[in-house]
């Protein structure tokens, strides 16, 4: 079904699918990230689960498929690979605490915010190019860092690419978390 809109009621669709797997390999990456011989599979699960990042949003636009439970589920998808992904890593010591740490309030805040509007209004807020911008840069970040700091091939250049990545999805976030309040304040007094 499509509301005329654009935005269909349907829930099998293949962008779907795409998030519902994005969702259910997170914490196969954990787990492989947790145990020290298999970090490197964990990392590339977790680079192939971030990469990915795009793909259901992009497969829904140019299929048509774009559905209200696709613009809940990629954003979660998102979330849940960076949280997963920064708190197994943070756990291993491949990824400080206190970089870790303002990601992880920000993503709270922002969820639990967007919860209660949608609860309470049956609204949403539209994600931001700019906060897809940062959520990418983060992973990068994320990726890179945890990398070096496990003495993969190249731990230097990761760990410079894994900072700079880190200060400009930090500089994005900063832009996208002040969007997203004006676009919850909005929300909240319609």
């Amino acid at each position: 079904m499509n509301d005329g809109g654009g935005v269909s009621s349907r829930v099998l669709t293949l962008p779907n699918v795409i998030s519902f797997l994005r969702i259910a390999l997170t914490p196969v990456f954990v787990a492989l990230i947790l145990d020290r011989d298999t970090s490197r599979a964990g990392l590339v699960l977790y680079g192939l689960v971030s990469s990915t990042d795009w793909v259901d949003g992009y497969v829904a636009r140019r299929t048509g498929q774009v559905s209200e439970l696709g613009k809940l589920l990629d954003p979660t998808a998102d979330r849940l690979a960076i949280a997963a992904g920064l708190i197994a890593l943070v756990v291993r010591g491949a990824f400080p605490l206190w970089a870790a740490v303002p990601i992880l309030l920000r993503d709270g805040a922002i969820v639990l915010a967007g919860a209660a509007l949608l609860v309470r209004r049956r609204a949403r807020v539209d994600v931001r190019f700019v906060g897809k911008a940062a959520t990418f840069s983060l992973m990068v970040a994320i990726g890179f860092v945890a990398w070096g700091n496990l003495g993969m091939p190249l731990p230097h250049a990761f760990l410079a690419l894994g900072w700079v990545a880190y200060g400009l999805g930090a500089l994005e976030y900063a832009v996208a978390t002040a969007a997203y309040v004006g676009d919850l304040r909005r929300a909240f007094a319609a």
